[in-house]
């Protein structure tokens, strides 16, 4: 059963069926002796070391699977400080405020409401993936059972970390004495009745302990969370989910809106017309304020999927383009190993140097905020310049067999284009951007396997809409069959 719940990222399924609480006692377990083991293995000696960081979202499965987490974790041994309520990004900030050995979230992200799982961190907030943990998460899961063990008696603390927390994500709004002068701000968020429902009042409201960020006002839809439901499923990348936020923006004539997932760790941007941002753009728009700060030559991190204009933009305004794989456990190795300041994910993801590495949908918000002010433009004023190529978006195509797929794809886009530069980081990517035969523009795309579905991912991107709309036409019949959502 376990089996069912561990994917390549965090753990997540139906609940309770197969993910119940005896498994979260499960988890718990394997998760404590892993992150313990992980903290010795690297000569690290500090009392903390024994503890974890426990939080866990708004869903109705929440408190009792994170009770029985928590249980596991303490049965092994580890120290538990339990956080409550929070967003996922308030965990990778505990794990490093706190100085322990990791972390584990609570939480089904943008799940519909039957789902839950969970998502863990080691030391300094890094990713456990399947690669990097998860695996052996789930082997000492496997060979531990409850009714057998004799507890090792560890404790568990409750503390309240939101002021600290307010204090680190404000400190990335330039709060200046010229913030005021420059007039009000007023926006839209839509928190989908999840997580950011809690974090944004009392991180940016009048329940901060801080108090209420001085010449910003909040327009606020879907903030209560209390009933573990959703008014619209909590996924800002669809484009359904958008609507109520769109419309809103318009009608109060807001600046802009934002809307988060489930767990409040990435959010989608909605400029003052309500159109939708797309989250490349954004990064875009974004890179050159982080490396004006940091100094030419600062590493900026974009997953394969972006537009064009992002490593462009990037290397005009003095920076140092690093391309990456997608998924937050890469973006965020590659973020270290490279000491970038500031990664931008198409899925709504932003990841900062100063937030040890580590993605954060609130300071995301801080930043756009932050440029709103400095530069005085529209919101459709700076992501504009981003936004000269013609794309598909991510279109999906079912097909049993990928590979094969793959490879004819492989062959049949070469055929077309000879001179194509072709690189597998993360799926096939074919570039024949600048090197296109003379009778049809510039294009490039990208196509990737699902992890957990018999999916084919596309991402194309031309010069123009005309070659745009041939080569979909070109690749589309070698992918399966188009599943639009």
């Amino acid at each position: 059963m376990l089996g069912k719940v561990f994917k390549a990222y965090d753990i997540r399924g139906t609940y309770p069926d197969p993910l119940d609480e005896k498994m979260a006692w499960q988890i718990g377990f394997g998760v404590s002796k892993f992150l313990l083991a992980d903290a010795a293995q690297v000569g690290e000696t500090s009392p903390m070391m024994h503890n974890i960081v426990v939080g866990r979202d708004m869903r109705k499965s929440s408190p009792s699977l994170t009770k029985s987490l928590i249980q596991g974790i303490n049965d092994q041994g580890g120290h538990v400080v339990d956080v409550g309520l929070v967003d996922t990004s308030f965990i990778y900030f505990a794990v490093n405020h706190l100085d322990c050995a990791g972390g584990v979230m609570c939480t089904a992200s943008h799940n519909p409401p039957q789902y839950n799982g969970f998502k863990v961190s080691k030391r300094k907030a890094k990713p456990v993936g399947e690669a990097t943990g998860l695996a052996e998460v789930r082997k000492h899961a496997a060979m531990t059972d409850k009714q057998t063990v004799q507890s090792a008696g560890g404790r568990t603390e409750q503390r309240n970390l939101w002021e600290a927390y307010a204090q680190h994500v404000r400190a990335f709004l330039d709060l200046s004495p010229d913030w005021e002068k420059k007039g009000k701000l007023k926006i839209v968020i839509d928190a989908s009745n999840g997580m950011a429902g809690t974090m944004i009042p009392l991180v940016f409201g009048k329940k901060s302990p801080l108090g209420p960020v001085p010449g910003l006002e909040i327009v606020e839809l879907n903030f209560d969370n209390s009933k573990g439901e959703f008014v619209h499923e909590p996924n800002p990348l669809v484009a359904s989910n958008l609507r109520q936020l769109q419309e809103k923006v318009v009608s109060v004539g807001a600046d802009c809106g934002f809307c988060y997932d489930g767990d409040a760790d990435r959010c989608v941007v909605v400029d003052e017309h309500g159109a939708v941002v797309g989250c490349d753009h954004l990064t875009a728009a974004l890179a050159p304020f982080f490396i004006k700060k940091a100094g030419k030559g600062a590493p900026v991190v974009y997953d394969l999927r972006s537009t064009k204009a992002v490593p462009e933009d990037i290397a005009k305004a003095g920076g140092v383009p690093i391309r990456s794989r997608v998924g937050h456990v890469f973006m965020k190795a590659v973020m270290a190993e490279k000491g970038a300041i500031f990664g931008g994910e198409v899925s709504g993801h932003f990841y900062f140097r100063d937030n040890f590495n580590a993605d954060s949908g609130a300071i995301a918000m801080c930043t756009v905020l932050t440029m709103l002010k400095a530069t005085g433009k529209r919101m459709s004023q700076l992501v504009a310049p981003a936004k000269r190529y013609a794309q598909s978006g991510e279109i999906n195509y079912t097909i049993e067999d990928k590979d094969g797929a793959l490879a004819n794809l492989h062959k049949t886009l070469l055929a077309w284009c000879p001179a194509a530069h072709v690189d597998e980081l993360d799926g096939v990517t074919i570039d024949a951007f600048e090197k296109s035969a003379s009778h049809h523009g510039g294009w490039w795309c990208n196509v990737r396997k699902s992890n957990t579905e018999p999916l084919l991912r596309l991402n194309l991107e031309a010069k123009d809409k005309k070659t745009l709309d041939t080569m979909l036409g070109k690749i589309s019949p070698l992918l399966g069959i188009r599943v639009d959502h």
